[in-house]
């Protein structure tokens, strides 16, 4: 994952930057780093995303794979 699929998830579920932060346990920087490519994604964010998902209300849950078509499956 790169900084702009991050933005593209998080955008298509319709959170903030600092929604997300808080739901990783991180600060709003680290999020904002990741997606302008100053800071390097961790591999195992793509996990934390899609537990994030599974926990988002019904009208949020959309699923990674529809949030950026052009990911690999």
């Amino acid at each position: 994952m790169n900084g702009e699929q991050l933005l593209l998830w998080r955008t298509y579920h319709r959170l903030t930057q600092q929604q997300l932060a808080d739901m990783l346990g991180l600060h709003r920087i680290t999020v904002t780093r990741w997606e302008n490519g100053t800071r390097a994604i961790p591999s195992h964010l793509g996990l934390s995303l899609e537990t994030i998902q599974r926990e988002l209300p019904k009208g949020y849950r959309r699923s990674v794979r529809r949030a950026n078509p052009k990911a690999p499956a």
